[in-house]
């Protein structure tokens, strides 16, 4: 059964949900265009391809992009844990760094056209 990303949001506590939220509307007003739909199990979008994702997890979000954002952003990601190459751990603690979301967002969509 495929469930919705509003399905998938609410499907945890409300402190979660504010967070999923708000990067949810991050996503969506930085690239419009994009198409989003659970893709893996967790929201995930599409604009010439691969976008980016996002997962609740206990402690953090885990949002996954690609390498090369990964590379281009890691002095402004210093403060964030990063694994896997393409993945960036956002801590329940921490505020969203909405500025950076969207650049990394917007290179991603820059990435993709090329």
């Amino acid at each position: 059964m495929t469930i919705t990303v509003d399905e998938y949001i609410n499907s945890f506590y409300q402190q979660i949900q504010i967070n999923l939220i708000k990067l949810r509307k991050i996503i969506k007003e930085t690239a419009p265009e994009a198409q989003e739909k659970i893709s893996w199990g967790v929201p995930t979008y599409f604009q010439d391809g691969f976008l980016v994702q996002f997962a609740a997890y206990k402690k953090h979000i885990g949002f996954y992009t690609s390498p090369q954002t990964i590379e281009a952003f890691k002095t402004e990601l210093a403060n964030y844990k990063t694994n896997n190459k393409n993945t960036v751990q956002f801590m329940f603690e921490q505020e969203l760094p909405v500025e950076l979301i969207k650049k990394m967002v917007l290179f991603k969509i820059e990435e993709n056209t090329k």
